[in-house]
């Protein structure tokens, strides 16, 4: 087992590295200020300076104009530009984007690629992807009430769908719906292409998370679908493959935020450090001084050792033997990672005291929007079970 940085891995960490100094993180006061939708016109040369620079993409390969990094390598630029909320967004390697890309690369029809896939490549539009339902809980997608009913060469699509991240000012949506409720539970489900501009597309709000609603692609939204109809040519995939294939997107998906966790929580500790370096408590004694404050900067530095190796264990193991021989190490590192997260997020917010509750700094902001990283790709619960029926099936537990 050899996860070492390739000399390519690290020459990008460092090329990335200045690129989130010198051009990223001067932006996020804008954001912080102002937020997402209103600083969007002065944050577009960032996107475009990430092209002239050869940072464009890196999850992607070649063909799509991307880097076409391995997974490992992926893990040292990913947490690099997990260290600001514009990181990601910059160099097109957000959430839900780059799963949706995945999604059309492995599973879209050339029409679809070419119409779907290769402008959200190029970063000119952007996407969402609409699984989630508000009278059924996510960690069981087996289960929804959307429903796409076929008529003639068409899809109706109706239901009910809310935090689809990104939905406001996305060109489409893939729509997990109901194509055949008498199928086995993995099998009911179909994905679909829906254009935002359908009829009978509905965007209801953006949710306010924590008080915050946000906007385009910094947000949260709540949409109906009313007869929403679809031509049979923007079925993704197969119908009934919707859940075979929202695994698909979850796995690298799970991956990818680990990656931008790490960046996080680097970010965090950085400034729980040098809070504890430079603020006075009296006259000679600095912050650093107290030994809780020294526990809290050993206890960060130990878990995010800890989680960055076991992510690049899992991502070398999906490199070396695919997704379902890392089936428990995805699971751990997204318990782990989610975890280590807002432990390291609270003690910086701890030794900022007021200070960290306001957007001077971005640790509210992380708090804000990463609280949620112990729900979203299944919550740490549903992960620590399936972890532990594998172990105890493995001794010869019966289900």
């Amino acid at each position: 087992m050899d996860f070492a940085p390739s000399a390519r891995a690290l020459e990008l960490a460092a090329r990335t590295r200045a690129f989130m100094d010198d051009v990223v993180m001067p932006r996020e006061s804008e954001v912080m200020r102002h937020g997402f939708s209103t600083a969007l016109p002065t944050l577009l040369p960032l996107r475009d300076e990430a092209k002239r620079r050869g940072l464009w993409a890196p999850q992607l390969s070649t063909s799509l104009g991307g880097l076409g990094l391995s997974l490992v390598e992926l893990a040292f630029v990913g947490e690099v530009l997990g260290e600001s909320p514009l990181g990601h967004w910059a160099v097109n390697f957000q959430a839900p984007d780059a799963g949706n890309m995945e999604l059309l690369h492995l599973a879209g029809t050339e029409a679809q690629q070419a119409r779907f896939l290769e402008p959200l490549a190029r970063g000119d539009i952007r996407s969402c992807f609409a699984m989630t339902e508000p009278d059924r809980p996510g960690s069981n997608p087996t289960w929804m009430e959307t429903t796409a009913t076929k008529d003639g060469d068409d899809y109706v699509i109706n239901g009910h769908k809310w935090f689809t991240t990104g939905a406001d000012g996305a060109a489409y949506a893939i729509v997990m719906a109901v194509t055949n409720d008498a199928a086995k539970s993995h099998e009911r489900a179909s994905m679909f292409l829906v254009p935002m501009d359908t009829a009978g597309v509905v965007f209801v709000r953006n949710l306010p998370v924590m008080g915050e609603a946000g906007g385009d692609w910094a947000s949260h939204a709540e949409l109906r679908l009313e007869n929403v109809r679809v031509p049979s040519s923007n079925l993704l995939g197969e119908e009934g493959r919707g859940f075979a294939l929202a695994q698909e997107r979850l796995g690298p998906g799970r991956i990818h935020h680990c990656m931008r966790w790490l960046g996080i929580c680097r970010r965090a500790y950085g400034l729980l450090v040098k809070r504890a370096v430079e603020r006075p408590l009296q006259p000679f004694r600095a912050l650093g001084h107290q030994q809780v404050v020294q526990h809290w900067i050993a206890e960060s530095a130990i878990q995010i050792e800890a989680a960055r190796l076991m992510v690049l264990k899992a991502a070398w193991t999906i490199d070396s033997h695919g997704q379902k021989a890392a089936r428990d190490d995805v699971a751990m590192i997204k318990v782990m990672v989610a975890r280590t997260l807002g432990d390291v997020l609270d003690r910086a917010l701890q030794a900022h005291g007021g200070y960290g509750l306001i957007d001077d700094l971005p640790l509210a902001w992380f708090f804000r929007h990463e609280r949620a990283a112990r729900i979203y790709d299944g919550p740490d619960e549903v992960h620590l079970t399936s972890i532990a029926r594998r172990i105890l099936s493995a001794r010869g537990l019966p289900g």
